[in-house]
């Protein structure tokens, strides 16, 4: 995974040594499938910098007091604080130490109960020498293509780095799992792609682009894509919908 910067080092560190922990653990590991723009760029799926870890929890409602138990025995082992956690799902804010003004909090973040048409396989993270099962990359660009309007809805906001990851993973060609899609929104795949394609039309500014993805890449190549990379997803989408 790359790094915008060299200040940006310790948190890669942090992830990686996190992720193997978490993965090291067979109740963990069997109960998590890693997913997200982390999971992604670790896996070369995405070319840019990405500071969460998150997972869909796939064990049962009865294993979650245990799962959570043992995850916050490794935060501990590893000297990680836990600044905030959710007491539903296992989310959590752990603060790790930096010297003053650099980024110290890793956030964990988990879909419970996640969509019954994800599909997940085996992927091996060379980085960390782990075979961890995540999503398929089909899985993974469906559910970034939904992310931006349900971040909308969920949140009243908008990242950049949303549009970014699609935008990417339309230029690479890579598929999407439409029934994700269809399970999520609760419509077919060309109703919802109309409908986000008007959305970014509407919505997205360079204001709102710049604002977290700037901080994700190295400035020039920031510079190079963020004057193109709204027009060009339009672009994409609108080929998408004339092939259904």
């Amino acid at each position: 995974m790359i790094i915008p910067s060299p200040k940006d080092a310790v948190h890669k560190a942090w992830l990686y040594r996190l992720l193997a922990e978490l993965y090291d653990d067979p109740v963990v590991a069997a109960t998590l499938r890693f997913k997200g723009g982390t999971c992604a760029a670790m896996l070369g799926w995405l070319d840019r910098f990405s500071v969460d870890l998150d997972f869909d929890y796939v064990g049962s409602k009865k294993e979650l007091k245990n799962v959570r138990r043992r995850m916050e025995k490794i935060f501990s082992g590893l000297g990680l604080e836990i600044k905030d956690k959710s007491q539903i799902v296992p989310q959590y804010f752990l603060k790790y130490p930096v010297p003053a003004g650099g980024r110290n909090t890793l956030k964990i973040d988990t879909t419970f109960p996640p969509p019954k048409s994800n599909v997940y396989k085996a992927a091996r993270f060379v980085e960390i020498d782990r075979i961890i099962i995540c999503q398929t990359i089909e899985t993974m660009f469906a559910n970034k293509l939904v992310a931006i309007i349900d971040r909308w809805e969920k949140k009243d906001s908008l990242a950049g780095r949303d549009l970014y990851d699609i935008h990417h993973f339309f230029l690479q060609g890579y598929n999407y799992n439409s029934a994700v899609i269809e399970e999520r929104r609760k419509t077919s795949v060309k109703s919802y792609l109309k409908k986000l394609t008007g959305f970014i039309e509407k919505k997205f500014t360079e204001k709102i682009i710049t604002q977290d993805l700037n901080l994700l890449m190295a400035p020039d190549k920031f510079q190079q894509i963020r004057k193109v990379i709204k027009r060009e997803t339009l672009i994409f989408l609108n080929d998408e919908l004339k092939k259904i």
